[in-house]
């Protein structure tokens, strides 16, 4: 069966230049000219006898048949991509891409990371982690599975809730001993430790514990939430924990929690995976396996 095909290279312009609505951008990704780009383009127009972009200006924007014929390009390129890759990887160690975000990373998936390798010992696994204010599928980024904290805007991609996730205040016992806290306004005598990636975890907490934050003057900020904790861990103030991420530290002793209420929910996370490859057994074991994990 024959099939009519445009031509594959003003494919990849249309769609490089689609993603952007941007021909300058479409052509730095692909290495080429802005003109080289426009007249791709132009000659798959010409190829369908239509306009897939309005010119206005110097600026395009998809018209509805290319929105349309968008999202049937797209999918295309994503199954040749995984087709591909299936391909090459046939025969040998199957690698799995994982990108989490640092602390989750850290304080609750390599600890156990060690259960899924026994379970699959002939998958290599790849772990890169990222921040929260990163948006998925950044520049270069690769990923088979990702784990965010959501819900959020994740177009063309499968997610799940797989793990909750609340926040209460912890410090050191060193640091308790000190200076004691049996009431959330003994907080003021203490350093609250923020951190750039969770800006509004204590003016939630102290708002629900009908506190004003302003009367709360001393803090201390990081940029890595893994660091606000172990700033907790030595002494330096009081953070808000996030449970079950420091299961261990609290059952170790090296954290505690001062005040027992309130617990205030936090964003709950999500393994997050491309539509497209949504269906392959690795990864949807791997998924399953999260939920399982969270369970326990």
């Amino acid at each position: 069966m024959s099939r009519t095909l445009p031509p594959l290279q003003a494919l990849r312009a249309f769609e490089a230049a689609a993603r952007f609505e941007n021909f300058s951008a479409a052509g730095e990704e692909l290495h080429v000219t802005h003109g080289a780009v426009s007249r791709q383009v132009a000659s798959l127009e010409a190829w369908l006898g239509m306009r897939v972009f309005h010119r206005i200006g110097k600026r395009v924007q998809l018209t509805e048949d290319g929105r349309r014929y968008l999202l049937t390009v797209q999918a295309a390129f994503d199954n040749i991509a995984t087709a591909t890759k299936l391909l090459r990887e046939s025969g040998t160690v199957r690698v799995l891409h994982i990108n989490a975000l640092s602390t989750f990373a850290m304080r609750w998936l390599l600890p156990r990371l060690s259960g899924f390798q026994r379970l699959y010992p002939g998958v290599e696994l790849k772990l890169s982690t990222s921040t929260s204010q990163q948006p998925l599928g950044g520049a270069g980024e690769q990923f088979d599975v990702a784990i965010r904290r959501g819900p959020g805007h994740w177009p063309n991609c499968e997610y799940g809730e797989f793990l909750e996730e609340s926040e209460l205040p912890v410090c050191s016992p060193a640091l308790l001993a000190r200076a004691p806290i049996r009431v959330v306004g003994d907080l003021a005598a203490h350093t609250l430790l923020h951190s750039d990636t969770r800006p509004d975890a204590w003016p939630k907490w102290l708002a629900a514990a009908e506190m004003a934050p302003a009367l709360f003057k001393k803090k201390q900020s990081f940029d890595h939430f893994y660091l606000t904790l172990q700033a907790a861990i030595d002494g330096l103030g009081v953070a808000l924990g996030p449970l079950p991420l420091i299961t261990d530290e609290l059952a170790s002793g090296r954290l505690v929690t001062p005040l027992a209420e309130p617990v205030i929910r936090a964003r709950s996370y999500w393994w997050i995976v491309a539509r497209h490859q949504a269906d392959q057994p690795l990864i949807k074991h791997f998924c399953e396996w999260l939920q399982q994990e969270a369970k326990r």
